[in-house]
């Protein structure tokens, strides 16, 4: 497995002991495909505390199949092929090789994802859903920008809002122009011009929903916010 010996200190390799045999309301889970993230470095340092102590191998998201189900585990058995982001931490995470999990962050790993996408897949997914749903309230018809449309958070952004019946007002590269299209977003916009005006012209003085998914540019979105609008930001700033 990969983690710390203690919080701060570099990733090793090194050995744990097996996961205990799963409580009522967990899962054991054989890792496939872990994803790694910059989140990772927060827990790495301490910055965000999931779990543990340490030592404890590091990861937040994997895919797997299930080792065992806990006797009060419904809807899962052993086989199934599963996608999990497993906080609170039970103890390690899922750079270990076997990972317990609360059953509630189970789900289903699509048989059409390979197992590398269902690894990286449920931190983002999340992070998109949480964006739109909770902090935006996104409505079937309206408008909405996701700007930073070409990372993969941000394409998730954009397929979610398009998903959901929103018309979807995204900014990325012209070289993913094409692909974010086929997401499902009305309009592309280059981020290297002034793309919050072309928002504004487009939308008749603003969209009134926003999500900013490019480090350091919550400012930039927010002019292409309408007066009264809403903007959420997943990068902090």
């Amino acid at each position: 497995m990969a983690g710390v010996k203690a919080l701060g200190e570099p990733v090793q390799i090194f050995e744990v002991d097996e996961p205990p045999t799963p409580a009522a309301d967990e899962v054991l889970i054989d890792v496939v495909a872990a994803g790694i993230g910059n989140w990772d470095e927060l827990v790495r340092i301490g910055s965000w505390q999931i779990g543990g102590p340490a030592p404890m191998a590091l990861g937040t998201e994997a895919a797997g199949t299930v080792a065992a189900v806990g006797s009060g585990v419904a809807g899962l058995r052993e086989g199934d092929e599963v996608m999990t982001h497993p906080l609170p931490l039970r103890r390690h995470g899922t750079w270990a090789g076997r990972v317990l999990a609360p059953a509630a962050t189970v789900a289903a790993r699509p048989p059409e994802a390979t197992w590398e996408a269902g690894g990286a897949f449920p931190i983002p997914a999340l992070t998109a859903a949480q964006a739109l749903d909770e902090a935006l309230g996104i409505e079937s018809g309206g408008w909405v920008v996701v700007n930073g449309a070409g990372g993969v958070t941000g394409g998730l952004l954009v397929q979610l809002a398009a998903a959901r019946g929103a018309r979807v007002i995204a900014t990325a590269s012209a070289k993913k122009a094409e692909r974010i299209r086929d997401y499902g977003a009305s309009e592309v916009l280059d981020y290297h011009g002034d793309w919050p005006a072309l928002v504004r012209e487009i939308t008749g003085g603003g969209a009134p929903k926003a999500v900013n998914a490019a480090r350091g540019q919550a400012a930039t979105t927010l002019k292409a916010v309408a007066d009264g609008g809403r903007l959420a930001t997943i990068t902090g700033d």
